[in-house]
């Protein structure tokens, strides 16, 4: 016997313009990407002229550009979430519009979990039908688990099975979310493969089974850097379609990223903007690349790198603490002693190794560089 429901869809409550709030009224810190950004999601469905799979909230042509950005007939300004190669947004799209599932790859900072979030944000107009993966998930957070005073009181029932996220998904014909997939142990990986085979989860303690309507898809993420990573079975590899995100190619699409990302931290913190902070980005930025490549932007310099992936991520959080700094115990205008601290913290994970690594870069680099003076001197400050 088959179970299914009927398809139900989370309306958008709220603009990116305006804190975006709880059913209690409260002021959340960070408002799921259909609340915060349901102003441009909703201009989208709009203008949406084309054709759109079973089930979803947008067409592919404009999920891609509610994650790349764009200007709608009305002049409505869709801003990036993704700042990279067009054409990795476009697979991304278009495979979530077939039957296969999507893995996101990339090192740690590529965006992942953020391009996954948006992406069933656009097509189902709901990101919450999440698994986080650890090395505790267990197979109740793929398939179902039990109320267990249901349970004993009335045995197995409908009534007494809690659904998963990707149970729901599948049923409601939404989009499922898995992160970091290859941290879950490789049993409960392997659960997933007659979901994506067969578009059916069995019940057995029931003799039933919930079948995938139209519009069910799921998004996983995994990495490689990692320790404790549970490589994926060539079976269940092989029901998705891998699409591997990038680190930016140009030191300018670096900085872009990390200002937006920090000026939109920032507003969600009550933090003034920080337009005259772009040249301490870019520094840190620069430190950044130079640092994961092994070799100065110029190519004459080799450097050793850290044991750290030294991503966006990390530049992001670096800056938009020094910005905090800045605001609350500073001027408002952000210099190299409040991202310095920061940036010794993100650089030496490994106290030892990485340390020396980081007073050569100093010395070698940093004190060398034209304009960099009053950097290297908060950076020394720091690190003595």
């Amino acid at each position: 016997m088959s179970v299914t429901a009927e398809p139900t869809s989370a309306e958008p409550r709220h603009d990116h313009s305006a804190p975006a709030n709880d059913p209690a009224g409260q002021e959340v810190l960070r408002p799921h990407a259909e609340h915060a950004f349901a102003q441009e999601l909703a201009a989208l469905a709009a203008h949406d002229d084309r054709p759109r799979p079973a089930r979803w909230k947008l067409s592919p042509w404009a999920v891609a550009t509610y994650l790349l950005g764009g200007t709608l007939p009305d002049g409505t300004a869709i801003t990036p979430k993704y700042v990279g190669p067009r054409r990795i947004v476009e697979v991304a799209v278009t495979t979530l519009a077939t039957d296969r599932a999507l893995l996101l790859l990339g090192v740690p900072g590529t965006a992942k979990t953020w391009v996954s979030e948006h992406l069933a944000a656009a097509v189902s107009g709901d990101s919450t039908l999440l698994v986080q993966g650890t090395a505790g998930t267990p197979e109740e957070a793929i398939r179902y688990g039990w109320n267990y005073a249901q349970l004993l009181a009335h045995g197995p029932s409908r009534a007494a099975l809690v659904p998963s996220p990707v149970m729901r998904a599948m049923a409601e014909g939404m989009t499922a979310r898995v992160e970091e997939l290859t941290r879950i142990p490789a049993d409960v990986q392997d659960s997933l493969i007659t979901i994506l085979s067969e578009k059916t989860l069995p019940i057995p303690e029931l003799g039933q089974e919930v079948q995938a309507v139209r519009g069910f898809s799921l998004i996983a993420t995994a990495n490689d850097r990692d320790r404790g990573v549970n490589e994926l079975s060539s079976a269940l590899r092989r029901r998705f379609n891998s699409v591997v995100l990038p680190l930016p190619e140009s030191l300018e699409a670096e900085v872009d990223i990390v200002a937006r990302r920090v000026d939109q931290i920032g507003r969600s913190l009550d933090l003034p903007a920080a337009p005259d902070g772009i040249d301490e980005i870019r520094r840190v930025v620069t430190v950044f690349r130079e640092l994961r490549a092994g070799i100065t932007s110029d190519g004459r310099t080799k450097v050793k790198s850290p044991s750290g992936t030294l991503s966006p991520a990390e530049a992001i959080s670096v800056v938009t603490n020094g910005l905090a700094l800045a605001t609350h115990f500073g001027d408002g205008v952000l210099r190299p002693a409040d991202v310095a601290a920061g940036l010794l913290g993100a650089v030496v994970r490994d106290p030892a190794a990485d340390r020396v690594v980081w007073q050569e870069y100093l010395e070698a680099v940093v004190r060398e560089r034209a304009g960099w003076t009053d950097f290297y001197r908060a950076c020394r400050e720091v690190s003595a």
